[in-house]
């Protein structure tokens, strides 16, 4: 697995993509929140903290993932080479894992870079270290969480056709209805309760969750439960296609 997993991998920087995502997040948080005026703006803010990089990243892997995705899978179909893969001596479910896999860690690595603002932050604050570190590491787990839902997703929809861009208008409206959805549907109900139930099954409740720098085990286990059943999906659907 450890082979197709490098393999997939180095497959993101032997084209631009890989360099493309990377730079696209890089360079629209970092004019959001050092350039642009407004409420992201982090020195226009009087805080130290990194708030706005944690409202707009979401949105950012809501269409910079599905672009990471669309092709592991449907590539694989429409050259004729899905076929020649689960030929292999490993099972489907360390070939779905691998791909799913070399696309998140696409966008870990894409995050590392904005420790960057973390580190000014901290030193800008003042006093210095006045930023709440608890909240940011949290929010930065949660970000890495919700990239995974994603990334899941995202295998899942390149799997349901050979056409990446379909794929990825799959991936990005599912990205989307378990991004938001879930807290638009609670906005139907009238009762607290029932509005905060709908929106538990959505990943902006778990996500401001960690945000807060509390690791909730039941925040965990929506991501890995979510993650799993996207995953598992994704394997029964390459099975049938075989």
């Amino acid at each position: 697995m450890l082979v197709l997993l490098r393999k997939e991998f180095s497959t993101f920087f032997s084209s631009p993509m890989g360099y493309i995502v990377i730079g696209v997040f890089l360079v629209i948080t970092s004019l959001f929140l050092w350039v642009f005026k407004g409420d992201y703006n982090i020195l226009g803010s009087g805080y130290a903290n990194l708030d706005g990089l944690f409202v707009l990243a979401p949105w950012l892997y809501l269409f910079l993932v599905p672009a990471i995705t669309m092709r592991l899978f449907a590539e694989e179909q429409r050259n004729g080479t899905l076929e020649l893969l689960l030929s292999r001596p490993i099972s489907r479910f360390s070939i779905v894992l691998s791909k799913y896999l070399a696309g998140l860690l696409l966008v870990v690595f894409s995050i590392l870079p904005t420790l960057v603002y973390f580190i000014s932050v901290y030193l800008l604050g003042d006093p210095i270290g006045s930023i709440d570190t608890g909240g940011t590491w949290g929010s930065y787990i949660g970000l890495i969480f919700l990239a995974s839902v994603y990334a899941a997703i995202g295998v899942f929809s390149s799997s349901l056709t050979d056409n990446q861009i379909i794929a990825f208008i799959i991936a990005a409206v599912i990205s989307f209805f378990f991004y938001y959805g879930f807290d638009l549907l609670s906005l139907m109900f009238t009762t607290g309760t029932s509005q905060s139930f709908i929106a538990s099954w959505g990943i902006n409740a778990h996500y401001e969750s960690m945000s807060r720098g509390v690791i909730d085990s039941r925040d965990v286990i929506y991501f890995l439960i979510v993650n799993f059943i996207f995953v598992y999906a994704t394997k029964m659907k390459i099975e049938h296609k075989q």
